[in-house]
């Protein structure tokens, strides 16, 4: 993603990758995509869900998941620190926090406000890093920890160097030493197709994330697209599905959840509010979104987070 000139987000320039708009832009037919399932009603029998929900076999209060943010302390004014202030959101709503790509010193901050977290970890170029952050997350108490399959290319036809750092492809057996050396749940997140999710099941993931990383991919499927098919070929497997991208609201949380999700990451939705508020921003959007998972819930009949039936949900006839 190229970074605009008048880009909202504080930092440097494309510290941030902001949504360019055009057709490539695989963010446009994701928000597309999504506001254009409706949903019919079903309102009789109704009744207030309950939205407690299981990860990793760990209970939590919503099927919400803090996203897995990179970076956010050097955009920090006056000494916030973004990223701490996020998880102190999740310990204090009891939600599940991911922290993405960080030297060992700031995830060990970041996981000192207490919550559960999940670390991802980028493909690096030089494997040892990957199993000496797997190491030092089962170390810190991680609750799981996963890397990101889906950033190896740059946009110079080389593979890319965020702050520097080589990466390098995922190949089926990294995954599967990777898997083994966690001895903890483990994520392959940026996963995008059934064949993926299929070669992550023989890797022996614990979990997948549905994601195109904000658009890494130009001209990417929407996630909630494959969600169906990719929750298809990993039945009966165990592998629990999670799916983020533009997960703006309660209303995008409730669609995903009915095509497949077991649970969902809100991103940049969090994000304005996280940087122009802190804390109390981001804990007033998840409430929000919480009430609006709840009205669609209650309007269609579904009592629980195991619920979800995906025959609510119809793509708009105006468009056929």
């Amino acid at each position: 993603m190229n970074n605009e000139k008048n880009s909202p987000w504080p930092g440097p320039a494309g510290m941030i990758p902001v949504t360019s708009g055009r057709a490539d832009d695989a963010n446009v037919h994701t928000r597309n995509y999504l506001d254009n399932i409706l949903v019919e009603m079903r309102a009789i029998d109704a009744v207030m869900p309950d939205l407690k929900t299981k990860i990793f076999e760990r209970e939590y209060a919503l099927p919400l998941m803090m996203p897995a943010f990179s970076h956010l302390n050097k955009v920090g004014k006056d000494g916030r620190k973004p990223m701490n202030e996020y998880a102190q959101v999740a310990k204090e709503l009891n939600l599940l926090n991911f922290v993405g790509m960080e030297p060992d010193e700031e995830y060990a901050d970041i996981v000192s406000c207490g919550a559960d977290t999940v670390r991802i970890i980028k493909p690096f170029a030089d494997h040892a890093t990957i199993f000496e952050q797997i190491a030092f997350a089962k170390e810190q108490g991680a609750v799981a920890v996963g890397v990101d399959i889906d950033h190896v290319p740059g946009k110079d036809g080389q593979y890319d160097k965020p702050d520097g750092i080589p990466l390098g492809p995922v190949m089926l057996d990294d995954l599967k030493k990777y898997v083994e050396a966690a001895g903890i749940p483990f994520v392959a997140k940026g996963v995008l197709s059934v064949q993926d999710a299929l070669k992550c099941r023989e890797a022996g993931v614990s979990a997948v994330l549905v994601s195109h990383h904000h658009g890494r991919i130009p001209f990417g499927v929407p996630p909630a697209f494959m969600l169906p098919k990719i929750k298809e070929a990993l039945m009966g497997s165990g592998i629990a599905i999670y799916c983020d991208c533009h997960i703006d609201s309660g209303y995008d949380a409730y669609k995903a959840l009915a095509l497949g999700a077991d649970a969902v990451a809100p991103g940049r939705s969090i994000l304005a509010p996280l940087l122009k508020e802190g804390k109390e921003g981001v804990i007033r959007k998840i409430k929000e979104m919480q009430n609006e998972l709840i009205e669609l819930m209650l309007y269609t009949g579904v009592s629980d987070t195991s619920s979800f039936d995906p025959s609510v949900l119809h793509f708009n006839p105006l468009l056929k």
